[in-house]
């Protein structure tokens, strides 16, 4: 009788053990999670910089459609428009300097 409980307890045993292997090992299992959390994780941090930079999008916009500083700065930083009677002076300095031997 003694030897059927023993089989019997051993067969539970396995049991187990299968039920835990699937439990960490399996699909779905613990290292499943700890893979997901991780890349959830990577999601939220990505997720996050975009906000910020759409918050930053959305702040740019109001003031171009309710100022029209932001646009005169566009203007003249992008496009390099002045304004009417204005005179606009762009420094160039060469890109090697000139030697005394080249001078006449």
């Amino acid at each position: 009788m003694t030897r059927g409980i023993r089989r019997l307890l051993w067969s539970l045993v396995l049991v187990l053990a299968a039920l835990q292997y699937g439990l960490w090992f399996g699909r779905g299992g613990r290292l499943d999670v700890q893979e997901v959390r991780d890349q959830i994780a990577a999601q939220s941090a990505s997720n996050a910089e975009f906000a910020a930079r759409n918050r930053g999008l959305a702040a740019e916009v109001m003031d171009l459609k309710e100022g029209l500083d932001a646009i005169e700065e566009l203007a003249r930083s992008e496009m390099g428009m002045v304004r009417h009677n204005e005179i606009f002076f762009q420094m160039i300095e060469p890109a090697t300097p000139v030697s005394e031997k080249a001078l006449p």
